[in-house]
């Protein structure tokens, strides 16, 4: 049956480029002008100027980064961090086209994405479900289970995904990963960029950058991003639109002293999406092969969302090594939607046996988030030692409303199912929602000491205290837990390009999901332990790492049923051993590379396989090579490649059905080639080949129900840069 829905939209004016001034103060406009805008019906829509992207000045054009607090809020080198941290970044998001959330992470080792739908999207690492993410450091709690994979990324200089249990930079979470977004900032000489993306299925895209002083001295600086895209799919009656945009304005304030201001915003759209996904066996238990471009849904379909966030940042240099950082942050979520379900098991001769559930949702979103720390070093021992600590409160409370349409239920048939023909209803025949929230409060520390030369000691702790109320969907949500998290790792230079280390961290995560009583269950308790190697080669140019790891998790949510529409849960342990290699950076003159390789385990607390979604081995490769004969070409390729998946069907079905039917997804790789030529000092033309062998594949076994990845597709970029 259907999952609920946490997403919502309102409409927005689109930005105009002017100006850098005027643009940012666009950018950063209070939602007050927007809904002056709003009221104004009459007013002349807003122009989509052409795109502008600018690049970030510290990676120039790499594929790796020396430096990242992302593990421990200590800025370390990777090296000096006693975990598994992969690095995308804008170089490498540029070269193969990596626009959203969901194609970064699915170039990343040891990552899967699990596109259950076409709006709504899972994330796994290390057999668990992600759901730390962080905006430069800042947790933004996941506490409502739901993740938008279209989040659009021109926004960004880079991401870092911090594998394992991050014990240390975020108060509470799986031993999966966090994944931290960094956002591009305003650079100290004006820069600009602008693209325009041609693509398959009548997808068009433009994007621009701007960054500039805002005053003679340079001491207030600003930056613009803006990107809009539209274009139809390979699904039948999909189409989409996504507008984005982001300011940000930097001003010293003193010698000592940076304020930040930025605002975002990304409005979607999108016409026939999916919400569930295609059956996946015939009643005699064989496998249904539809065509690739099969959709469940409706021609009215239609699931819009906006997104907004705005920011304010100050950073104070106290002195003596030591640096106060302190970060508030509001973002809001809204979503209006009119979807289709269809459920139940089809017969292979006629087709009968599939049902109707239509249903409308609305959905806001809130989320305020405080943290302030302080970062530096002291003496002890005759030896210096690095320091940090802080606090950090969220808030987050979620209003959501379901309008279920008359006639679900209804049988469809061969003109109704896969053909968008259903009626629209009316979504009276009853209402259901939620109104809650969940208010979060941290402590942390983290102090590395330097027991040696070659010998350093990381440490600190994470305490945390969560506290949700409400009633979501006839459930109450009252609960309340707390605990402290220890972190212990230990890195010992053994040669001056290597190092070997250890760490180890327990866990805490409180959980929404509910029993067959509507209770939520018990928190997430576990541990999370990894030892491996870090290495520089080629002066630092590349860097290489390798990582045993082992993950418990008790009490972890596993669905059971359905109970009427809404699932319930019952609490299960798992345990996750692996090992981990990544070799990322300049391999050669004008050759970058990035290459990831996971081989995992899972096993639930009787010794048996779970999880068995989760590919048990992944490949992810990328490289590029700038041709010595003509130095202004650029060539590459990326490789994804995961073994075999399956999913033991039958158990989640309103119906009854015979146990035993198994889905199976053989093993797979998806190769994509790129190329761009530098027409001139400021013009670049690049092509992009995606899925070029044409595999036909589901894109995920997380639920009972699936659809197909895209077939081949190509884009064309043209990029100008100042």
């Amino acid at each position: 049956m259907p999952r609920r829905i946490n997403t919502s939209v309102s409409s927005f004016p689109r930005p105009r480029l002017r100006p850098l001034v005027l643009a940012l103060s666009v950018a950063l406009g209070h939602a007050g002008a927007a809904s002056a805008a709003d009221e104004a019906p009459d007013a002349p829509e807003a122009a989509v100027l052409p795109v502008i992207t600018i690049t970030g000045a510290n990676e120039h054009g790499n594929y790796k980064v020396r430096e990242s607090d992302s593990a421990s809020k200590l800025n370390l080198t990777l090296r000096e961090t006693p975990q598994s941290v992969s690095v995308v970044t804008r170089a490498r998001m540029d070269d193969f086209r990596l626009d959203t959330v969901n194609d970064v992470l699915a170039n990343t080792t040891g990552v899967t994405v699990e596109k259950v739908e076409t709006e709504r999207t899972y994330y796994v690492a290390r057999g668990f479900d992600i759901i730390n993410f962080q905006v430069d450091g800042v947790g933004t709690p996941l506490v409502f289970g739901n993740m938008m994979g279209n989040l659009d990324t021109a926004l960004f200089d880079r991401v870092d995904i911090v594998r394992g249990a991050n014990g240390l930079a975020a108060s509470t979470g799986n031993p999966s990963a966090t994944v931290n977004f960094i956002r591009k900032r305003p650079g100290a000489a004006f820069a600009a960029n602008a693209g325009l993306t041609l693509s398959s299925w009548n997808t068009r895209r433009i994007d621009a950058d701007l960054s500039s002083p805002l005053n003679d001295s340079g001491s207030v600086k600003g930056r613009v991003v803006v990107a809009s895209q539209q274009g139809d799919s390979y699904l039948d009656r999909y189409a989409t639109k996504k507008n984005v945009a982001y300011g940000i304005v930097e001003a010293r304030l003193g010698s000592d002293t940076l304020l930040s201001i930025g605002h975002t915003w990304q409005d979607n759209k999108s016409r026939g999406g999916m919400w569930g996904a295609l059956p996946l066996y015939f009643t005699d238990g064989s496998p249904t092969n539809y065509p690739t471009g099969a959709s469940t849904s409706a021609d009215w379909s239609f699931w819009d969302s906006t997104t907004k966030g705005s920011f304010v940042e100050l950073n104070h240099q106290l002195g003596q090594g030591w640096a106060l950082k302190s970060t508030l942050s509001h973002n809001k979520e809204s979503s209006r939607s009119k979807l289709f379900y269809v459920y139940g098991t089809p017969d292979k001769a006629t087709g009968a046996g599939l049902f109707s559930y239509p249903s409308a949702y609305r959905s806001d979103h809130s989320q305020t988030l405080f943290d302030i720390g302080a970062s530096g070093q002291f003496t002890l021992a005759g030896r210096q030692h690095d320091l940090s600590f802080g606090a950090s409160w969220s808030r987050s409370r979620l209003d959501d409303l379901s309008g279920y349409g008359r006639g679900i239920g209804t049988a469809l048939t061969a003109s109704t199912d896969f053909t968008g023909a259903y009626p629209l209803p009316e979504f009276d025949a009853r209402f259901d929602g939620s109104t809650y929230q969940d208010v979060r409060k941290t402590v942390y520390a983290a102090a590395r000491f330097t027991l040696a030369d070659t010998v350093k000691l990381l440490t600190g702790f994470n305490a945390t205290k969560a506290d949700s109320s409400g009633l979501s969907y006839g459930s109450s949500k009252q609960k309340s837990a707390s605990r402290t998290s220890p972190y212990v790792g230990l890195v010992v230079d053994v040669l001056p390009q290597l190092s070997l280390y250890t760490s180890y961290t327990e866990i805490f995560s409180p959980q929404s999901e509910q029993d067959i009583n509507g209770v939520a269950l018990d928190p997430i308790m576990g541990s999370s332990a990894e030892a491996g190697f870090k290495g520089d080669l080629f002066d630092g140019k590349a860097s290489y790492s390798g990582a045993l790891f082992r993950a418990r998790q008790d009490n972890t949510a596993e669905q059971v049923n359905m109970n009427g529409a809404k699932a319930y849960y019952r609490g299960i342990n798992a345990e996750s051993t692996g090992a981990e290699l990544e070799v990322t950076g300049e391999l050669a003159k004008g050759w970058l590379a990035s290459v990831g390789y996971t081989h995992l385990k899972v096993e639930d607390g009787e010794g048996k396989k779970t999880r068995t979604y989760v590919p048990r081995r992944l490949l992810r490769m990328s490289s590029t090579y700038r041709l010595p004969a003509v130095p202004q070409l650029k060539i590459g390729a990326n490789l994804n490649w995961q073994s075999d998946i399956e999913r033991e069907q039958g158990q989640e079905q309103e119906q009854e059905q015979e146990q035993g039917i198994v889905t199976r997804q053989d093993s797979y790789a998806t190769l994509g080639l790129m190329a761009r030529y530098e027409i001139n000092r400021n013009m670049t033309l690049a092509l992009n080949l995606n899925n070029v062998t044409d595999k036909k594949y589901l894109t995920s076994l997380y639920w009972s129900q699936a659809y197909y990845a895209a077939p081949r597709s190509a884009s064309a970029t043209l990029n100008w840069t100042y």
